[in-house]
């Protein structure tokens, strides 16, 4: 051990036994609890808050590929009516 700290102090009885600490009060294991409480309630609202704007955006999704689908077809349209003028085959799913 260094001279600046001193050890460790080990509360101990005359006969060996340890003692035990005091047991906290009973407003602070309440507040504990409360605390602990209030954590889970704002994990589930987040949840909550995250799943509810998952499902909003599916719509948005939806539309955002139909109207990509619609495009990629219109394109497909377009390139078929000018090959059809030179000949040449495009394919069609």
């Amino acid at each position: 051990m260094s001279r600046t700290r001193p050890g460790p102090q080990i509360e101990m009885t005359p006969d060996g036994q340890f003692i035990e600490p005091p047991r906290p009060p009973l407003a602070t294991r309440v507040l504990v609890y409360a605390v602990l409480v209030a954590f889970v309630a704002g994990g589930l609202v987040l949840a909550g808050l995250l799943v509810s704007a998952a499902i909003a955006l599916v719509p948005i999704a939806l539309v955002a590929a139909g109207i990509a689908y619609a495009a990629w077809r219109w394109r497909l349209w377009q390139l078929a009516r000018g090959a059809g003028r030179r000949g040449r085959q495009i394919w069609r799913p």
